[in-house]
């Protein structure tokens, strides 16, 4: 069985990926996740990326304030 840091660092890797796809840095990624209502700090946002730490709320919030519509999960 995958341990929990290994499903983190697939989150995190994930969410990086589809980052990369649409061209949004963090930066962006804030200020499209306040045009959504949702107040996040750049270094935060940095943070939990590197560590892999954040919600699946959190994911899915990143999803939507980019437009992902899908995700790959390969």
């Amino acid at each position: 069985m995958a341990e929990k840091t290994d499903y983190e660092a697939l989150a995190a890797n994930l969410l990086k990926a589809e980052l990369k796809r649409k061209g949004v840095t963090y930066a962006h990624l804030v200020d499209k996740l306040a045009a959504i209502g949702v107040d996040e700090k750049e270094v935060n946002v940095r943070n939990k990326l590197s560590r892999g730490k954040f919600t699946a709320a959190f994911l899915l919030q990143c999803l939507k304030a980019i437009g992902a519509d899908s995700l790959r999960l390969t």
